[in-house]
């Protein structure tokens, strides 16, 4: 597998930039005395750990795990909107399809949302590497899940090699046509 890099430092890096002030912006001006400040959009809160179900799973085209993140939480709550996949002890994470950054992704409280990640282009290519597990994380700033081989119905290694990864979708089916499955 090729080395990539680490997408939670893109999203520290796009954070910095933002808070950097662009030469020539405008002044917003000061509200008057005893003025509440104007409410701002707000979004839900990180998902907590505790109140996420992840689970993973080989589809039929060999090539392709199916990726859940399931909010049980009463409250909707956000994850990143790219989901973090390594394979084993190799370097890197699956590179996000289409590319792009980090982000919120609002998940209502009981809803689920899909992802799919395709391993492996050429099942026979003969740069492939053979992992016995993966790792799943809805945030780059937590660990996520592992999940053997075994456990994802691929026998007893993953077969990868410039693995890619959809963004969360509301379903299955979204997020397997952005790898042109449906």
């Amino acid at each position: 597998m090729r080395i990539r890099p680490v997408l939670a430092l893109s999203s520290v890096a796009a954070a910095l930039l933002l808070a950097v002030p662009q030469s020539g912006a405008a002044a917003t001006p000061a509200a008057p005395s005893g003025a509440h400040p104007p409410k701002a959009a707000t979004q839900p809160k990180k998902c907590s750990a505790n109140t996420l179900r992840l689970r993973a799973e080989q589809s039929s085209d060999r090539r392709v795990l199916h990726l859940r993140v399931t909010n049980r939480s009463s409250r909707a709550c956000t994850v990143d909107r790219i989901p973090v996949v390594t394979f084993g002890n190799l370097d890197g994470a699956a590179l996000p399809k289409p590319a792009g950054q980090s982000g919120p992704y609002r998940i209502s409280a009981g809803r689920t949302a899909y992802a799919s990640v395709r391993t492996i282009a050429d099942r026979s290519d003969p740069q492939a590497r053979r992992v016995r597990s993966i790792t799943v994380s809805a945030d780059p700033a937590r660990f996520g899940r592992s999940f053997t081989a075994r456990e994802l119905g691929a026998g007893s290694t993953v077969l990868v090699w410039e693995p890619v990864t959809t963004w969360w979708k509301p379903s299955a089916a979204a997020a397997d046509r952005v790898l042109g499955l449906r």
